[in-house]
């Protein structure tokens, strides 16, 4: 059997670091990985998982609602981080949202987001650090758990937005000491989980790299058993 091949997205140019280091993490445990940049909506290869990195924040048209700050907005990403995550909600494809990925997978469920936290926060700092210093609270009874363990964790912090209202099916399965949303899942699905903080500068932490390896596992599991796979159901 093939290794399975995972779509790895970013933006047309830079953030060539976090992206190589989610490609290393999946390599690791066995995936092929395709890297992929707006403008290929229209020719996405057969990708068997999915990982949504991190950057820019997401439009607040997406989810019907007006700026309330300086935009950072990239409008072609937007459109084809969508067609991604579209494509692998209605196949069932196992996906991870990191970060701006987490934030625009629950935007695409129908949910909302904080666009400054700031104001929101009194018990964590604001301040942007690739160092594990917040403090990650798991809700029991979760995949997050299984993949991480009971917790707390100690995770990184790069973001300027965060999750408001969840989106439909998702339920919310990680919070920071403020009870901002960190992680959210599907638990009808095998893998489909949007975390705020990025695990790919966390990969010396094993229970960090256990994201990684649990997609690549459940990706391999869905090209195995996908329509025409050998071996699949009929």
């Amino acid at each position: 059997m093939a290794q399975p091949l995972i779509a790895v997205t970013g933006p047309t140019r830079r953030a060539l670091g976090p992206r190589l280091l989610v490609s290393l993490a999946l390599r690791r445990y066995g995936a092929r990985v395709a890297q992929l940049r707006p403008g290929q909506e229209a020719a996405l290869p057969d990708f068997d998982g999915a990982v949504i990195t991190g950057g820019h924040d997401v439009d607040p048209v997406l989810y019907a609602a007006e700026p309330e700050v300086e935009p950072r907005h990239d409008a072609a990403r937007d459109a084809f981080e969508s067609a991604v995550i579209d494509r692998a909600l209605a196949a069932r494809i196992p996906l991870l949202g990191i970060c701006r990925g987490a934030q625009l997978l629950n935007v695409r469920r129908g949910g909302s987001l904080f666009q400054e936290l700031a104001s929101r926060r009194s018990k964590t700092s604001n301040r942007w650090t690739v160092l594990p210093l917040k403090t990650l609270h798991i809700d029991p009874h979760t995949r997050l758990q299984d993949w991480l363990g009971p917790g707390p964790r100690q995770v990184n912090s790069l973001h300027n937005q965060a999750i408001d209202r969840v989106g439909t099916g998702l339920r919310v399965s990680g919070r920071d000491l403020d009870g901002i949303v960190q992680a959210v899942e599907d638990p009808e699905r095998p893998f489909l989980l949007g975390v705020q903080w990025h695990p790919e500068f966390l990969l010396y932490l094993g229970a960090q790299r256990h994201l990684f390896r649990a997609l690549v596992h459940e990706a391999a599991r869905y090209r195995r058993e996908r329509p025409g796979a050998a071996g699949a159901e009929p």
